[in-house]
């Protein structure tokens, strides 16, 4: 024999040591519904009990009062598998172009993948490297390192400027080279290398999500 629903209402707020008022602002679900629930005057809609199960972390038929375990049960289903997100900085924006003056200002968080291993984001701005699928708006994620293999792109710091660039050294110089046949390289000399720095290496992009 079933248990009424009432009964499993009053011992899944028992259980959970959790006041009528509570449940009804955890579900959204009228106080005043709630009490007439409690009392056996009235039976939750499938909306309502939707949210009540929600709130209390039980299951719908063990509240509706089916012989079967408490929790909400996860299918073991290897298909299946959650996608972790992450919060990463963004620091102002960076020159995909001409570079612009560096300004490191907090403009909140972006979300990503919680695989992508970044220290902070910045905005693109500018068309100079399309070629590598970076357009003006996108989201570079950076991962902070003074040193690049050769031919990466990276974030680079030129005076008190920054630009993102692919990075190339020679035997007596570095060639920042962009992704756009219309922008030119930027070449340091032997002499002229101390003029930059290398911020951090570029590691994901995403198109302009804020």
């Amino acid at each position: 024999m079933m248990t009424e629903f009432k009964d499993r209402l009053n011992e899944g707020l028992a259980l959970r040591r959790m006041s009528a008022a509570e449940l009804a602002r955890l579900s959204g679900v009228n106080e005043g519904a709630i009490s007439q629930y409690r009392k056996g005057n009235y039976k939750a809609n499938q909306y309502n009990l939707d949210k009540i199960a929600k709130a209390l972390n039980v299951s719908i038929p063990w509240l509706m009062g089916a012989d079967v375990p408490i929790t909400p049960s996860i299918p073991n289903a290897s298909n299946i598998f959650p996608i972790e997100r992450k919060k990463v900085p963004l620091l102002g924006k960076i020159a995909c172009g001409k570079p612009i003056l560096s300004e490191e200002i907090f403009d909140g968080y972006v979300q990503c993948n919680g695989n992508v291993h970044a220290d902070f984001c910045l905005r693109a701005e500018g068309d100079s490297m399309i070629g590598a699928r970076i357009y003006d708006g996108d989201i570079v994620f950076i991962k902070q390192q003074p040193e690049v293999e050769n031919g990466e792109i990276a974030a680079v710091s030129i005076d008190d400027a920054v630009t993102l660039k692919r990075v190339y050294f020679g035997d007596d110089y570095v060639e920042l080279k962009p992704e756009n046949p219309t922008h030119k390289i930027l070449r340091f000399s032997k002499t002229e290398i101390e003029q930059f720095r290398i911020i951090g290496k570029a590691i994901a992009f995403q198109g302009d999500v804020i």
